[in-house]
């Protein structure tokens, strides 16, 4: 009886070749697609990448440097804007959101006050979620001005050389 069972194996797979279970097509096919696909895909994305720098450890003074610092600090209460070392005003949260409207116009004051400032700082309390730290990053480096007499808005450079860190 055990005779018949092992000849009875070894007729099921007596003719059949190991080639002939495997077969690979399915999944070229599959990887080919794949590959199609990611091609095709990765022509549309675009990923932008923003010049960004660490704010350096305080050494000595520099002549060459001016003594004022802009320094916008993202806190869970509001927007501050500070000098480098005394905080110069305090705008706080709109309707559970920031009020980057006035943020933009005292930033548009600094530049009219230190044209030749390009470089500013911002720096974010811990647990202030990721975008709202775009959304300020992105009012200080430009806001959107009407000159006056005019219908236009024009956007206007503001800070473009950002350093971003965490706030004290």
């Amino acid at each position: 009886m055990a005779r018949r069972r092992w000849r009875k194996k070894e007729s099921l797979t007596a003719g059949t070749d190991i080639m002939e279970i495997l077969n690979l097509t399915p999944m070229m096919d599959v990887f080919t697609v794949l590959v199609v696909f990611l091609l095709i895909t990765a022509v549309f994305t675009s990923i932008t990448i923003m010049d960004l720098s660490v704010p350096t450890s305080a050494g000595g003074p520099d002549s060459n440097r001016p003594n004022f610092a802009i320094e916008v600090i993202v806190r869970k209460a509001g927007l501050e804007i500070a000098n480098g070392r005394t905080v110069e005003a305090t705008i706080p949260k709109k309707d559970d959101k920031y009020d980057l409207k006035k943020l933009s116009e005292m930033l548009v004051q600094l530049k009219a006050q230190y044209p030749e400032k390009e470089e500013a700082t911002v720096l974010m309390e811990p647990k202030v979620e990721y975008d709202h730290l775009i959304q300020v990053m992105d009012t200080v480096r430009g806001a959107s001005v009407r000159p006056e007499g005019s219908q236009e808005v024009e956007n206007t450079v503001l800070f473009p050389k950002i350093s971003i860190g965490d706030a004290p």
